[in-house]
C-alpha cells in the first residue's frame, strides 16, 4: 500500500511538532513537517505550488494567531490574526478541495460566549466575544464550505513541551512555574471555567480520527476535567512544589483588552473522550 503524505503546516509548535511525532510513528504515512522555514504561507502563489508538489493527502494546519489581546488593541495585529487565522486556512480549504486532499484546522473555545455552563457541543451555536475570537469562527466557516471533505478540531488551554519555534507561546503551566520561582505564594485567576488540551493527547487523537475514518465536520478534542486556571494552578503546584500557595483572585485583579468566555466545557459526543487532563499534567511534568 502506497504511504500517505501528511503535511504538517506550524511543525514547529507546540501542537505541530506532537503531530509530527504521532504521524511518524505509523509507517502508513509520509510525513513532511513544514515550518517557517520550509514555507512562506503569506505568499499564497508560491506557497500554493509548493503545497502542489508534494501532492499531500493530508494537510494538518496548526499555523495560528493566538495574541488575543493585541488582536483586540491593534488594528496592525487584528489584521494579522485575520490573515492567519481566516485567510490562509480560506486558501488551504479551496487548495486542498482541488488536489484531493483533506484539511484538519485547529480552532478554540473562544468561538464561543461562555454563557452555557451546560458546556458546548459540536454544533452549539458560536458567538465570539473577542475580535480574536471572531476571527477563528470565521476560519471554522471557510473550512467548513467544503463539508463532505475537510474537518475543524476545537481545543482550549493547549500546553505540551516548549514550541521550537521562536514564534511560539509558553503554556500556562510552565509561566507559573517561572512566575513562582524564588516564592512561596503566587496569585492566579479564578475564572475561565474550561478544559486543558494536553498536545501529545490532542495530536493522538487527531490521528485516530482520521484512522476511524469518521465523518468530517466539528470536533472536540480536550482533555477531561474542568478546571479555572486558579484549580489548575493548584493542581500544578500539589505535583511539583507542594510550598507554595495558590490564592485566587477575581479576573478583575487582571484587566486584560479582550473579553474572554467565562464558562466554555467542550462536550466531546462524537469521539472516544480523552483522558483526564490531570493525568496529562502528571505525565507532562514527569518529563
Amino acid at each position: 500500500m502506497e504511504n500517505k503524505t501528511v503535511l504538517i503546516l506550524g511543525a514547529k509548535g507546540m501542537l505541530g511538532q506532537e503531530l509530527v511525532r504521532v504521524f511518524s510513528e505509523n509507517a502508513l504515512y509520509a510525513v513532511l513537517g513544514w515550518d517557517r522555514e520550509e514555507i512562506d504561507l503569506v505568499d499564497s502563489v508560491a506557497s500554493e505550488e509548493k503545497i502542489r508538489e508534494v501532492v499531500p493527502s493530508i494537510i494538518l494546519n496548526a499555523v495560528a494567531y493566538n495574541a488575543v489581546d493585541l488582536c483586540e488593541t491593534s488594528e496592525e495585529e487584528y489584521q494579522q490574526a485575520r490573515l492567519l487565522n481566516v485567510h490562509i486556512p480560506e486558501s488551504l480549504a479551496k487548495l486542498s478541495e482541488a488536489i484531493g486532499a483533506t484539511l484538519i484546522q485547529y480552532s478554540t473555545d473562544y468561538v464561543f460566549d461562555g454563557t452555557n455552563q451546560d458546556g458546548y457541543v459540536e454544533d452549539a451555536e458560536t458567538h465570539p466575544l473577542s475580535r480574536y475570537g471572531m476571527t477563528k469562527q470565521e476560519g471554522e466557516l471557510t473550512v467548513l464550505a467544503t463539508p463532505d471533505r475537510h474537518f475543524v478540531i476545537r481545543l482550549s488551554k493547549l500546553f505540551g513541551k516548549p514550541a521550537l519555534s521562536a514564534a511560539g507561546k509558553q503554556s500556562f503551566f510552565e509561566k507559573m512555574l517561572a512566575v513562582a520561582e524564588g516564592k512561596t505564594e503566587v496569585s492566579v485567576v479564578d475564572g475561565e471555567r474550561s478544559c486543558f488540551t494536553y498536545a501529545p493527547d490532542l495530536a493522538r487523537a487527531t490521528r485516530e480520527l482520521l484512522e476511524d475514518r469518521s465523518s468530517p465536520g466539528i470536533y472536540h478534542l480536550a482533555n477531561s476535567g474542568v478546571a479555572t486556571w486558579y484549580e489548575a494552578a493548584q493542581e500544578l503546584f500539589r505535583l511539583v512544589r507542594p510550598d507554595v500557595i495558590v490564592r485566587p483572585v477575581s479576573p478583575d485583579a487582571f484587566p486584560r483588552p479582550a473579553e474572554r468566555p467565562e464558562y466554555s466545557e467542550l462536550l466531546n459526543t462524537k469521539r472516544p473522550l480523552l483522558r483526564d487532563y490531570r493525568e496529562a499534567l502528571q505525565e507532562f511534568i514527569l518529563k
